[in-house]
């Protein structure tokens, strides 16, 4: 960059190194996490905050959305047959295709329903009584938050890659914030130093960033992840098994509630939370959940059966998977913390949020540096803290916001969808 902004740039670069001698943090190690941590910070801190959102996404639907609460009781569930079959008169003109039991006790189990091309919709019901609550869009605040987080609502070739990227930042902002911070494991303990703002936002970063390190590089991990799948390291998934003749005539509760039952023979383990019904064009029905393996989707664990024979076509087991497809299996649920339920899930979002917090914080330190070192000229202006970190992130800073901003101008489109 060149006139005003180069100078700022120049400047800020030439101060820090006048305390080279006295001041460990202006070693090469700090500047390249500084440079990290402040270049990309507008992007970066986008997308950690979507990600945290993303946590407790469903919950969000579930405040939005009356028709996906109800009051736990301790009845039991209606069957996956009832269930099935109050959605499919619900939606008479689609095709059913997913059933989710509830992921809480307090909210409802939910249908999926083929409506048309690329167009579904929700369809929300009581898991007691079996009875339909309501008819909602498919578009949610878990579709929003997933996918801004995941690819910005670009097309998905572009936009996994562009944000799985940020991955490689947060490995090298981890092994730089380590290598410049010497005697780091001193620091668990170590309370902030009361004082002046660089002070306090310095230690608070530091003693943050200590305490989320494992979460840092587990999400960094799992990011690095879907980097390699969205550049065709993905692993293998297994298809649904062929059946021997297609349905003439759409499946009674009772045939469906037959079905599960000798499914659950077949696989006795399995704790069901996701029911899949054949298409209109025919196809197995398959039940899914979760049994012995650990921290895995629940796409994995599930029995195949044919619909019109009632025969047990495939068996599937996450256990057997090879080590390929157990990382990609695992990833999803350890990226949002969905592996342990509410429990989990909470962790997940404050640790998400010391991140983002993390982010800014380290933007912060670099303004005030910035602020104390200029104090020290006769010359310089007076500038906002925002202003200072705007300027210090160069051509970057518009690059950033952009990238924010564009994510946005899609949303429209989005919801049109």
């Amino acid at each position: 960059m060149s006139g005003a902004a180069g100078t700022f740039e120049d400047r800020a670069a030439s101060l820090p190194a006048k305390k080279a001698g006295k001041d460990a943090g202006r070693s090469l190690w700090w500047v390249v996490h500084s440079w990290v941590g402040l270049k990309l910070s507008l992007f970066m801190v986008w997308v950690l905050l979507t990600g945290t959102f993303a946590v407790f996404a469903v919950e969000f639907d579930w405040l939005a959305r009356p028709a996906l609460r109800v009051t736990p009781s301790d009845a039991p569930h209606a069957s996956w047959g009832t269930i099935a079959e109050a959605a499919v008169k619900a939606v008479p003109d689609a095709d059913v295709t997913f059933i989710y039991a509830p992921p809480h006790a307090w909210f409802a189990a939910e249908a999926i329903a083929e409506t048309g091309p690329n167009s579904r919709v929700r369809v929300y019901l009581n898991p007691y009584e079996g009875t339909v609550q309501g008819v909602a869009p498919w578009m949610s605040f878990l579709r929003f938050f997933r996918e801004m987080h995941r690819h910005l609502l670009l097309p998905i070739r572009y936009g996994v890659p562009i944000v799985s990227s940020m991955a490689l930042l947060l490995i090298l902002s981890v092994m730089t914030g380590l290598v410049s911070y010497k005697k780091f494991w001193r620091g668990f303990f170590r309370r902030p130093r009361a004082g002046s703002a660089r002070k306090v936002s310095g230690d608070l970063h530091r003693l943050g960033g200590l305490w989320s390190l494992w979460f840092v590089i587990l999400i960094a991990l799992t990011g690095l992840w879907y980097l390699v799948e969205s550049l065709g390291g993905g692993a293998p998934i297994p298809r649904a098994p062929k059946t021997e003749a297609n349905l003439t005539a759409p499946l009674s509760a009772a045939r469906i509630d037959e079905l599960v039952r000798t499914g659950q023979e077949a696989y006795p383990n399995l704790r069901i939370t996701e029911l899949r019904l054949p298409s209109f064009t025919g196809g197995p029905l398959g039940i899914f959940g979760q049994a012995d393996a650990w921290v895995v989707r629940d796409r994995v664990n599930g029995v195949w059966l044919d619909p019109v024979s009632g025969k047990v076509l495939e068996v599937w087991k996450g256990e057997t998977l090879t080590a390929h497809q157990r990382i990609s299996e695992a990833a999803d649920p350890l990226h949002f913390g969905t592996w342990g339920g509410m429990t989990t899930k909470i962790v997940w979002f404050v640790f998400g949020a010391a991140m983002t917090a993390l982010a800014v914080t380290g933007v912060m330190i670099y303004s005030l540096r910035l602020k104390a070192a200029y104090a020290t000229e006769a010359d310089a202006k007076p500038q906002g803290g925002f202003m200072r970190a705007w300027r210090g992130m160069g051509v970057w800073a518009y690059l950033g916001a952009g990238a924010v901003l564009m994510s946005l101008a899609l949303l429209p489109g989005w919801l049109a969808r």
